[in-house]
């Protein structure tokens, strides 16, 4: 006998993404792309099953016993009650909150065994649904409005609108205007830190695919000029294409930082970390995290730091920005640079830890040269 459709390549899609290298959300949406027969509704099925089990991996493999399949792991997750589990103490607390011995050690060392429980419980709950509007091109009440049946509401963030289920957002009319893009409060709120005016030059230095820069573009009123820098091209070229949607001209992108000019009124450099504010959205991630892993980003923060600020002019200032939850790639990152670079703390640092339904965590501070 067959087995159920949507069952056959959920199995297929896991033994595939065993042996490649890809993000889980990558795969996922390249896996789709390549199987278009498969209906909403199998895909919704596919997405969470795999989610799921990726997410609660140590745990289901322990009640397993052994190194069992994706079938077996499948059958365990099935009827899984995590929360069963949680005072379980003859299992070690790390495979109970379902993360690496490592990362669960530092958490209980920087915040106590009750909120390193606290966190990781968060952490493997479902992430909200956030949006930013455009105010470019529209204001958050009409479009608050137009989705109104979809359960939209206001978010913290004076731009945010939240959705309280998944939405196909970026096969809405008004993504391909450049109404809106996905984004997460916290990562909007850490974008507002680069408090430009008009006629500001602004560096945003490890740019990505230009999030944060999109969300403080509409501060410059045509004015001044944004510069994105990252030295990953195909992801630049989605910046690209975002910043035109958007309606956005007076920027500059590139992967070569020594055609930047020295004269920065603003640097934002949202380092590269360990993400372990985020492993709501990337339970794959948190796999991988290790020791040897958060010294190299360490080292990477303080080096990539130290190249941006030379574009700073004097008197400018420097933000700090990672999605992170530990204070090595925090505070006492913050702490080097103020000593190493005779910088002075503008303000109080934003740190926003998460809560259930609440937004991603981050840290980001303020620098003055």
């Amino acid at each position: 006998m067959a087995r159920p459709y949507p069952e056959y390549h959920l199995f297929q899609l896991l033994r595939r993404f065993d042996n490649q290298h890809l993000p889980l959300d990558l795969f996922l949406s390249h896996y789709f792309r390549s199987n278009k027969a498969l209906g909403a509704k199998d895909r919704r099925f596919i997405a969470e099953a795999v989610y799921g089990m990726i997410k609660w991996q140590s745990l289901i493999d322990y009640l397993a016993e052994g190194h069992p399949s994706w079938e077996k792991r499948f059958s365990i997750f099935r009827t899984l009650q995590p929360a069963n589990f949680l005072h379980v103490d003859k299992i070690p607390l790390h495979i109970r909150l379902a993360f690496p011995e490592e990362f669960v050690t530092i958490l209980v060392k920087e915040y106590g065994e009750k909120e390193a429980i606290r966190l990781a419980q968060v952490s493997n709950s479902e992430a909200p649904i956030a949006v930013r509007i455009n105010p470019l091109k529209t204001n958050r009440q009409q479009l608050l409005e137009r989705w109104k049946e979809l359960g939209a509401i206001p978010g913290e963030h004076p731009l945010a609108i939240l959705f309280p289920k998944r939405q196909p957002l970026v096969a809405m009319p008004e993504f391909q205007e450049g109404f809106f893009e996905i984004q997460d409060e916290s990562s909007q709120m850490v974008a507002d830190l680069v408090d430009l005016k008009p006629g500001d030059h602004v560096l945003d230095y490890c740019a990505g695919a230009g999030g944060k820069t999109l969300a403080f573009a509409h501060k410059t009123l045509g004015k001044g000029q944004l510069y994105l820098h990252d030295i990953r091209p195909i992801i630049l070229e989605s910046a690209r294409k975002r910043l035109k949607r958007a309606g956005i001209q007076n920027v500059q992108v590139t992967q070569h930082s020594h055609k930047l000019p020295q004269k920065m009124d603003w640097i934002l450099v949202d380092a590269p970390c360990t993400g372990t504010g985020t492993y709501r959205r990337n339970p794959d991630q948190k796999w991988k995290f290790n020791k040897e892993l958060l010294s190299r980003l360490l080292d990477e923060q303080r080096t990539i730091f130290e190249k941006a600020l030379t574009f700073l002019k004097p008197g400018g200032k420097i933000v700090y920005a990672t999605c992170s939850l530990l204070k090595a790639e925090n505070e006492e990152q913050l702490a080097y640079f103020q000593k190493k670079h005779k910088l002075r703390l503008v303000g109080t640092p934003f740190k926003k830890n998460f809560i259930f339904g609440g937004p991603d965590s981050f840290f980001a501070a303020v620098l003055e040269l």
